[in-house]
């Protein structure tokens, strides 16, 4: 990964921290996309210890499509090349939450961020071939439903249910954006990376560390959870492999309701509408 330049959401805990650190111990150029640049820094500069490769941050609110669209223009200004981009930041709420965009707050973060930013970067992407996207997304989606009448959960929320469904859409749009990739020269592939110990709950009012604590014995460390990402984002083996979904470093068969290409590209419609990509 000498010389590469990787973006990365969601890298200043778990999952997303151990998958910088292991990429800039392969000697990469990390760029961290994050909200909080305080907390920010002070992981970046532990990560740097991992490794010869460099650190740097990128200030994007996964919550804000205005911060989003301020953050891809920044790294289109400052990284002439974007070899990787990791889309690892995610949320779990066990109440219904707005974004600053009046949509719900895990679909809005889990599902629509990720698919404004990386239609938003495609360009660069494409000029840096080969490169690749990696979206993190769960086992949470099997069983998960869409409902396009709905989406926004604002008549049926659910804390389950929300973010079952923001994993099943994230594997939906990997699948349609590997299509629309096809002989680019830029790769798409999602992942589950475990049943990951990590603060993915964190911020809910409504306790829910004590479910976590009874599952922790069923969990796996953060590092190990981020050995998937990691062989996403460097192994030959998975050089033009794209559309694909992984689970343990191995393909993966996901649901049969995430293969619906039809729902797929309304997903993708609607995600376009309401993120305003081409506005």
């Amino acid at each position: 990964m000498q010389g590469k330049t990787v973006l990365i959401t969601g890298a200043t805990s778990g999952i997303g921290k151990e998958t910088a650190a292991a990429l800039v111990g392969m000697g990469a150029r990390v760029v961290m996309i994050n909200r909080n640049p305080p907390k920010a820094e002070e992981i970046a500069a532990e990560i740097r210890q991992a490794g010869n490769g460099s650190v740097e941050l990128l200030k994007g609110d996964m919550s804000s499509f205005a911060s989003i669209r301020e953050a891809a223009s920044e790294a289109l200004e400052r990284f002439p090349r974007i070899d990787v981009f990791i889309s690892n930041a995610g949320v779990f709420r066990a109440r219904r939450h707005e974004t600053a965009d009046g949509l719900e707050e895990v679909f809005g973060v889990n599902h629509l961020a990720p698919f404004l930013l990386t239609n938003l970067l495609l360009d660069r992407l494409k000029a840096s071939a080969p490169s690749r996207i990696v979206i993190v997304a769960s086992e949470a989606h099997r069983g998960a439903m869409l409902n396009f009448d709905d989406l926004l959960l604002e008549r049926r929320f659910g804390a389950w249910r929300s973010y079952s469904r923001s994993k099943l859409a994230n594997i939906m749009f990997t699948y349609a954006l590997a299509r629309r990739l096809a002989g680019s020269g830029v790769t798409a592939n999602s992942l589950h990376p475990g049943f990951v110990a990590t603060r993915l709950g964190s911020g809910n009012k409504i306790p829910i560390r004590p479910v976590y604590l009874l599952l922790k014995p069923f969990t796996i460390s953060p590092k190990k959870g981020a050995e998937t990402s990691v062989f996403l984002a460097t192994s030959p083996d998975v050089e033009g492999v794209s559309g694909k979904y992984f689970d343990q470093k191995r393909e993966s068969r996901s649901s049969l309701v995430s293969q619906d290409e039809d729902a797929q590209e309304l997903l993708w419609d609607m995600s376009a509408k309401l993120t305003g990509l081409n506005a």
